[in-house]
Order: structure tokens, then sequence, then C-alpha cells
């Protein structure tokens, strides 16, 4: 009888990862209209450009229909998973900034770096954390970025009692958008008349005017988005692994509702250009029922178009159906253009 030998495939804990460890094995993904179909369902989106190929052709001047920010967002979190399987939650992302506009058909690959590696104070809880600074890189098959940011994911330590050293500051991971950057990201040479037509302007609405939403949304299918974006965390598709002996829901899928939200308030919400924050304040579970607040913060005009980039804040709460009151779950600022 030949010897063998059994391997664990797992995910690593805090200890096992190293400051400048690169990870960029995670499949590229192809997007087709297969993954912007199920993004739309499991969101409910309404975003005219990810909808209507023939108004996108006439607005953005191309060959083929927007894929969603959001969804391109959650590809590239997604393929960064492979460090972050035991993730038990994030801390922040900064700097997310869609540096140019992804079509159905393009194809995304993602590089994960290990920029930073904090050890937290030890709490005698029994689970011991550290914090690890990601640098993400995601590109188109032509090699053009198309995603530059950073998130922070708070890991298990393996050994309870083991003492890493890490203690790396977080300072040098900027805390503000860079507002060339943003402005740089702004698409040239599209034309919102088509869309205005469609839908009106939102140019009548005053930065402080708040938009709250009568209806609310189910979070459902959660372990499928999960999957539908490469995503390896067990926490969103392990019970076991999760808070309260739950689910957790992947955060980018209350990000989706959230934008979705935006877009019934706001119909001429063209696209999403940038985050400028983003604070998931508790956990989200399958089941939840979130309502939406969205705030224009600040409202600015866009020379090459006539259209506007417009600052908006939107808040989530959950009603959990306990009978308790709703609790706040997100506070998202991003950036988006308003025809």
């Amino acid at each position: 009888m030949s010897d063998r030998r059994t391997i664990r495939v797992e995910g690593p804990y805090f200890e096992d990862l190293e400051r400048g460890q690169v990870f960029d094995d995670a499949p590229a993904l192809t997007l087709t209209s297969g993954h912007a179909a199920l993004h739309q369902a499991i969101a409910g989106d309404r975003m005219r450009l990810a909808l209507d190929e023939p108004l996108c052709r006439q607005v953005t001047g191309g060959e083929a229909m927007l894929a969603h920010p959001n969804l391109v967002c959650d590809v590239a979190i997604g393929q960064s998973t492979g460090p972050t399987q035991r993730v038990l939650g994030n801390l922040f992302y900064r700097g997310l900034i869609l540096l140019r506009p992804v079509f159905v058909g393009d194809t995304l690959r993602t590089r994960t770096e290990i920029v930073a590696l904090k050890q937290n104070r030890r709490r005698g809880s029994g689970i011991e954390t550290g914090l690890a600074a990601l640098r993400m890189r995601t590109e188109n098959q032509n090699g053009e970025p198309v995603l530059d940011f950073w998130r922070c994911p708070m890991l298990p330590l393996r050994d309870p009692d083991a003492d890493t050293g890490n203690a790396d500051p977080m300072d040098g991971i900027p805390a503000e958008l860079d507002e060339e950057a943003v402005a740089s990201a702004v698409p040239d040479g599209w034309n919102y008349g088509p869309l205005r037509e469609r839908v009106g302007t939102a140019s009548g609405l005053e930065p402080g005017t708040v938009l709250e939403l009568d209806g609310r949304e189910t979070v459902t299918a959660a372990p499928e988005l999960a999957r539908l974006i490469l995503n390896l965390a067990k926490t969103h598709t392990d019970a076991g692994s999760g808070a309260r002996g739950r689910r957790l829901v992947y955060g980018g899928q209350t990000i989706a509702i959230a934008a979705a939200h935006a877009t019934r308030a706001l119909p001429s919400l063209a696209t999403i250009v940038a985050w400028r924050s983003c604070e998931h304040s508790r956990p989200v579970f399958e089941g939840d029922i979130l309502s939406t607040v969205v705030t224009i913060v600040t409202k600015s005009g866009i020379d090459s178009a006539d259209a506007e980039l417009s600052e908006l804040r939107a808040v989530v709460r959950a009603d959990r159906g306990d009978g308790e009151p709703a609790e706040q779950v997100l506070d998202w600022s991003f950036l988006g253009i308003l025809a």
C-alpha cells in the first residue's frame, strides 16, 4: 500500500502573513450579461446605463453595456479574499476610485499586496486578532488600471498567545481621496442628454436635500453573491464561521442595496466614480430588511459635460424582524454623476 498524506487546504491566519507578500493567483473574471443579471436581481438596482444597452451606447459612445460600478468593486474585493478567508470584519476601505468605466465583456484581474500588519491589543477572549492592510490593483484585459485602493480586514491568530511583533502604523495609507485622481476618473466625452430625456434631471435638488425611501429591501441570496464574485471568506457561506452562529452578509451586498435605493431616489444617477468613506457599523444577516436615507452632500459641475459630480451619503438601517428598533448598519459616502 502506498503512503498517503492529507493536505489541509485553508486560508492563512494573521501570523502567516508577511509585509510585502503578494497574492495574484485569483482567477481572472470576464464579466458577462449573466453576472450583470444576477447582481441586479440580488441588489434590485435600477442604474439605467447598466440595464439599457441602447441608452448606454448613446450616452457613453461605447459598444457594450456598462458593468455596474458596484459589481466591478465586488469582483475586485472577491478576488482579494485569498489571504482573508478567515476575515472577521473590515476596518476600512480607502482610496477607492473607478479609474475607468468597465463594460460587460471586460475581464478583470486583481493583484493583492500586504502593505502593513498590526497585531491588536490582547483581549483575553480566546480569539486574538490582527489587522492586515491590503492594497488591491485591478486591471482589465488590456492591462489598463481599473481600481487601485486599500482595505483593512481583521483576522484571527492561530495561537492566541502568540506575539508576532507586528505593529506597523496605518498612517501611510491615505485617509482622503485624491481629488485629482477623482477628476481624471470622470468619463470624458459622455453625452448625458439621452439619460435626462428619459428620467429628467436632479439639477433642482440642492445640497442638504434628504431623500427618504418608503420601500425597504429584504436581504436574500447572500451566499450566491459571494460565490458570484469569487469571495472566499468563510463567514459569508459557512454559518459556523459567522457571528451568533449565522452567516454574515458580505458588506458589498449591503452597499449594493444602498446604491439601488440611491438610483430609485435619483434616477439620473449615471454612474459611481469613487467611495469617500464606508463604515459598516453593525453586521447584516440574510433576512434583514434594509431601509435607506440618501443625502445630497455636495454638487459641482463637470467641465466637459452637462452633468454634476455629486457626493451622496447613504445611511442604511436594518430591521431584524425581532421587534427591536431598526439599527444603523452602514454609512456610505460616494461620488456619483447626476445628469
